[in-house]
């Protein structure tokens, strides 16, 4: 048995223009690298082409799947991938029909059978986490999927799905992401530039699942409740990164990193004990952090903290997320700066209910925070998040797949128009960049973040020809 991954690159990334975002920012395909080190632990051959790292023609995409024989093919699409993956699906059963196909990842999961009755490409769905029911799936295809937990395929010609899949409730039992499969890495995969303090460097997830309800969330691949690996597990994790590809910064990917304490506390601990070369950044909660916990992640190596704070508008956040305070954020991202650690505030404009007003609101919050950069994204109606039923009843929504990456409006609220979402939108990013303590903060990178200086200026004439024909 040889199953080859598949990590299609999408199309449109902002509608026109050619996509120069993977040059300074590229992380690894976590989900896909887990099942495969999962099906290798069992015995079985896999391989990886992850299209983001070496993107290549479809026609030559097929041609090196063609060459390297699989028997089975598996595609990890976002929403904004999926068409995308379909097309190379399509291209393949025409070349080698024997070769078996299975979809997973976000939109799959989000979707469901149904694409199964509009794909025909498509042979079977992976649903929910990946690692057992692919696994199963590949040693039992003589089944045609039937009787296998979390595995979507075809009966009577409809798509169906026999039973949902059990969580796993150990993660400490899987493997580590099979990196070694990944062409170049880590030398071609690197975080966004300015938010590392060396070279090299890559992202991880130690948690699965979220206990919370946001809106905008799609938490179809692994649903709510709150599982994570242990201190020890992430440690030894970190160990090999830094032993086996010299890894020395990581960024820890989990949504809610934070939100056990004694985990936490825990792995500062161990990893302070262990003296072990590799510094970090984490996504936290505003209501899980306090000056102790700063302490801790500080002592540990954590280099940059990043908050989701999405609006400055106090009705905006009640609609869409658990309230805080917004004095509260100020609060307590001065225990961060005070720490020592640099911040990352996290925002969305264009959510249900915005207006000019709320979004300028928001503008003026950011730049009154003590923020050392900022992430911008345009709201996107994803499948799988609690809003996608009822969003056309909140304006106007274009379900355009390929163009739903958060980097387009494809949603435009109530009352606004997408040419005011994109005016904001620049000014929000225009005003925070074009202030002295900003420039200063990206002066001091010269000697914090080296490696990102010199790449920024080795791909300058890259990023010139970009701008240059974003204006035209």
């Amino acid at each position: 048995m040889k199953v080859l991954f598949i990590h299609p690159f999408g199309s449109n990334w902002l509608g026109t223009g050619t996509d120069i975002t993977t040059i300074f920012n590229l992380m690894p395909p976590l989900g896909m690298l887990s099942i495969a080190a999962f099906l290798e632990a069992r015995g079985i051959s896999t391989d990886v082409i992850d299209c983001y790292a070496t993107p290549m023609p479809a026609e030559a995409l097929v041609a090196e799947v063609i060459r390297r024989s699989p028997d089975v093919v598996g595609f990890s699409c976002t929403t904004s991938s999926f068409l995308e993956g379909c097309s190379i699906a399509e291209r393949i059963k025409e070349k080698a029909p024997g070769i078996t196909t299975v979809f997973g990842g976000a939109h799959a999961c989000s979707v469901g059978v149904s694409l199964l009755d509009s794909f025909p490409a498509i042979d079977y769905l992976v649903i929910g986490e990946g690692e057992q029911t692919f696994f199963e799936l590949v040693t039992n295809l003589d089944r045609g999927g039937s009787g296998i937990p979390g595995v979507g395929y075809r009966k009577n010609g409809k798509g169906v799905i026999s039973a949902l899949r059990e969580h796993i409730a150990n993660l400490d039992d899987l493997p580590f992401p099979a990196y070694h499969r990944l062409h170049q890495f880590p030398k071609r995969y690197t975080l966004p530039l300015f938010s590392y303090p060396k070279a090299p460097n890559t992202s991880i997830i130690s948690s699965r699942g979220c206990p919370y309800q946001c809106s905008y969330c799609d938490r179809s691949v692994f649903s709510r409740g709150f599982r994570f690996n242990s201190p020890e597990y992430i440690v030894e994790h970190l160990k090999m990164l830094n032993r086996d590809y010299g890894i020395r910064h990581v960024f820890f990917y989990d949504d809610l990193f934070t939100t056990d304490r004694a985990r936490v506390a825990r792995f500062c601990e161990l990893k302070e004990r262990e003296r072990l070369p590799v510094t970090y950044n984490c996504i936290a909660r505003l209501e899980h952090v306090d000056a102790e916990l700063l302490r801790l992640l500080k002592r540990s190596g954590c280099w940059q903290v990043n908050f989701g704070i999405e609006s400055g508008d106090p009705e905006v956040i009640k609609k869409h997320r658990k309230f805080y305070g917004l004095d509260e954020v100020q609060r307590k991202l001065l225990l961060v700066r005070d720490t020592g650690m640099r911040v990352k505030g996290l925002f969305m404009v264009g959510l249900p209910g915005e207006t000019e007003e709320s979004i300028r609101r928001t503008i003026d919050y950011a730049l009154a925070l003590p923020l050392d950069e900022i992430n911008v994204t345009k709201f996107t109606p994803f499948p799988g998040a609690p809003l996608y039923a009822t969003i056309r009843e909140h304006g106007e929504f274009d379900e355009n797949w390929p163009l739903m990456n958060c980097l387009n409006f494809v949603f435009v609220p109530h009352g606004m128009t997408r040419e005011q979402l994109e005016g904001l939108y620049n000014e929000f990013i225009s005003r925070f960049y074009r202030r002295s303590r900003i420039h200063w903060g990206y002066t001091k990178m010269l000697w914090k973040s080296p490696h990102s200086v010199a790449t920024f200026l080795r791909h300058l004439p890259e990023i010139l020809a970009f701008e240059l024909k974003q204006k035209w």
